[in-house]
């Protein structure tokens, strides 16, 4: 018997709708749905061949236990109650020794329940060390920044306004492939539209191409090429005169600091021609409305939260918040429990955070208050690098217990075997995975978990105004279980946790409570697909902005209570031909990394064969120029090597391309080789993160690292 299920996919962060066909109780087949309002049908290569995950003879399909040395790839099969009972003696046991902040949590990105479960866990075992692979360098800077100066996130996927925007700047991201349905907006808004479309990028992506005008920035200094087409909009009176005087706070200090910033001066800084500098101001200023799209591009560096900063500033200047074909505010969908509040965040996410006594000692709280600490703005988490050096040096206290879910990091987070290490001086490592990673294979318990269209659960994280239904299409494997499921099974085992962050006795409860309070219940939901609330524009005219003016803050009042920067400063990178021109006779390319590709999503995908084929090794674009220069030919594989982690190098294939700068490289992360022998599976080969750095000198606000910006050399390898 066939039918068709609508759901929600989850290859990747972006939450399209798709229509499952189901034949006999197995995926047959998986489409874009057409009523869908993110995608309107149109649905990437990862989801269409989802059902290769699914039906994958690799996938963990019950829970395995360590019996051998950790990594010697020696395993028994046990049931769940065995794995959860011996899971719980164990998280006990280290509890009692060293105390609850002992226990610590890490998720990856995307919308998975492993974003709120793996908080919701710690913070109910009395821990406060809920952390992430990479949110120091993805999605946080951004939105730490947008509510420091505007209250709420507009900037990234959720807040352009691209269909009815006449002018679109697109600055260090590449929604075409991160975001395709959002990609598939902006083409439509050029080719239909004929909007005007700029692109700050060091590379020739094929919205670069495409675009009227293409920022070929230097890595690193985005912040500095804002704050200079701020001095143009405000030098020029393009700024919306009546929104600033209104709705804005310190346009006098911003007036005079950014005279710092001259075109001329900043093309110096960035390699972005003066005169184009002024022309992407000028029209982005003049051509209403305009919308803005960052992304990790402006984040990957020590000037992440000043760069977010002054794009939300440049959105503010010109008027385009909340406006029709601008960065749109989220709407509040009020009796709704959304993602971002069971993480803790804003107003509404205060009842599943901690005490103030116990975030006071999260890791970081003291370095990075306004994203660790009691007072913790925006997202809340323990700063990745220091949870690391924390495993590793028992500094400021021993972390014994590690549980990860959703996320590999030992590939995606720096200084890739170190991470390695910190893992093996673990007393406790539990994984929940879908595949035998290389984390998985240090681990004590490996826990098979469910996959998207196997699950129930509420969606909204990348959504403006609706929420959405995933819904289950086909029966999981018999012992593979919701990470919901697993949180919840687990804390009920555990009688010393503080139920309040847990407190339900099942999933389904669980969306029938993050539903409840619309009237309705999680079938309901289910029933209707998605709910939609209608859009208010200028809602800010009734309710002020959410920060401590009320205003736009282009002159932070928080930044300064917490003694940082209240206006944009941009900060050279730490290693380039500014600040160490010593090193470009060893390591001459600037090396940028992270960029995503259509078919994989960060660290996934490489076993799936309709995804592999497309990109079968790992890549580092050089220019020809470059490349000819270096006797480095198309295809053929070379050495990369860095200052920042001395005696490390990677082997990656060249992809020779004039669309970058002939003085910048760019590397693939996230490579792997599930195909090559455990525990490593070729883990150190190619994974870039080999030779990226996590030690300081750090952005000072939220932890950023440098991995778009730094120095590198690439020679040819041998055959």
């Amino acid at each position: 018997m066939r039918k068709v299920i609508r759901t929600i996919c989850q290859g990747c962060h972006c939450e399209c709708g798709v229509l499952v066909y189901v034949e006999n109780g197995k995926i047959e087949k998986i489409e874009g749905d057409p009523d869908f309002p993110m995608n309107r049908g149109l649905v990437c290569i990862k989801g269409r061949f989802y059902h290769e995950y699914v039906y994958h003879p690799d996938r963990l399909r019950y829970p395995l236990k360590r019996v051998g040395g950790r990594g010697e790839g020696k395993w028994k099969k046990i049931t769940w109650d065995q794995a959860l009972t011996e899971i719980t003696e164990k998280l006990t046991e280290i509890k009692e020794k060293y105390g609850p902040e002992a226990i610590a949590a890490i998720h990856g990105t995307g919308p998975r329940p492993t974003l709120y479960s793996t908080h919701l866990l710690v913070y109910a075992l009395g821990s406060p060390n809920a952390s992430s692979v990479d949110w120091h360098i993805c999605a946080a800077p951004l939105g730490l920044a947008s509510a420091c100066t505007i209250g709420r996130n507009i900037m990234m996927e959720v807040g352009p306004d691209y269909e009815n925007a006449n002018c679109i700047m697109v600055w260090g991201a590449n929604p075409i492939v991160s975001h395709p349905p959002r990609g598939k907006e902006i083409i439509d808004a050029k080719r239909k539209r004929n909007a005007k479309l700029i692109v700050i990028d060091p590379r020739q992506t094929t919205l670069a191409s495409m675009a009227d005008l293409w920022l070929q920035v230097r890595p690193g200094t985005d912040c500095a090429l804002a704050l200079g087409m701020i001095n143009t909009i405000i030098e020029e009176e393009l700024y919306d005169k009546e929104f600033v005087e209104r709705w804005c706070y310190g346009f006098d200090k911003l007036k005079e600091h950014v005279k710092k910033f001259p075109p001329e001066k900043v093309a110096d800084i960035t390699w972005v021609p003066p005169n184009l500098i002024r022309e992407a101001a000028r029209m982005y200023a003049t051509t209403k409305p305009a919308t803005l799209h960052a992304r990790a591009g402006t984040e990957q560096n020590i000037n992440s939260i000043q760069t977010g900063r002054a794009l939300a500033i440049l959105i503010a200047l010109t008027g385009n918040i909340d406006v029709k074909g601008g960065n749109l505010l989220p709407e509040r969908m009020e009796g709704y429990i959304s993602t971002t509040a069971l993480m803790g965040r804003g107003k509404e996410g205060r009842a599943f955070r901690p005490r103030p006594e116990v975030e006071k000692k999260r890791i970081g709280s003291d370095v990075y208050p306004l994203v660790s600490g009691p007072e913790a703005l925006h997202t809340t988490f323990a700063h990745g690098p220091l949870l690391i050096d924390a495993i590793l040096t028992g500094k400021p206290y021993p972390v014994k217990a590690l549980f990860c879910a959703g996320a590999n990091p030992i590939l995606l987070m720096q200084n890739s075997k170190k991470v390695w290490d910190a893992l093996m001086n673990l007393e406790l490592l539990v994984v929940v995975e879908f595949f035998m990673t290389p984390t998985a294979e240090l681990a004590d318990y490996v826990l098979p978990a469910t996959m998207w269209p196997e699950r129930d659960e509420c969606c909204d994280l990348m959504y403006t105004d609706y929420i959405a239904a995933r819904q289950k299409a086909v029966d999981p494997p018999p012992e593979c279980w919701d990470d919901m499921k697993i949180v919840i099974e687990l804390i009920k085992r555990i009688p010393w946790a503080d139920r309040r962050f847990v407190p339900w006795n099942s999933v389904e409860e669980f969306n029938d409570w993050r539903v409840k309070g619309l009237g309705i219940s999680f079938e309901e939901l289910k029933r209707r697909g998605y709910i939609r609330v209608p859009h208010k524009y200028k809602k800010y005219e009734q309710e002020g902005f959410d920060t401590p003016t009320g205003k736009v803050e282009l002159y932070s009042t928080i930044l300064e209570k917490f003694g940082y920067d209240p206006l944009p400063t941009y900060v050279e990178p730490p290693e380039g031909p500014v600040s160490t021109p010593e090193l470009l006779k060893e390591y001459p390319l600037i090396l940028i990394t992270g960029a995503r590709q259509i078919n994989y999503f960060n660290s996934e995908g490489r076993q799936i064969p309709s995804l592999r084929k497309l990109v079968p090794e790992p890549e580092i674009e050089i220019n020809p120029e470059t490349a000819a220069k270096l006797g480095i030919e198309d295809w053929v594989w070379v050495w990369v090597e860095t200052p920042q982690v001395k005696g490390e190098r990677v082997k990656l294939k060249a992809k020779l391309t004039k669309g970058i700068h002939p003085l910048v490289v760019h590397a693939r992360h996230g490579w792997w080789f599930p195909e090559k022998p455990a525990p490593e599976h070729g883990c150190f080969e190619s994974n870039i993160n080999v030779v990226m750095r996590d030690s300081p000198p750090r952005e000072k606000i939220i932890g950023s690292v440098p991995t778009r910006g730094t120095l590198c050399k690439v020679y040819r390898a041998g055959d």
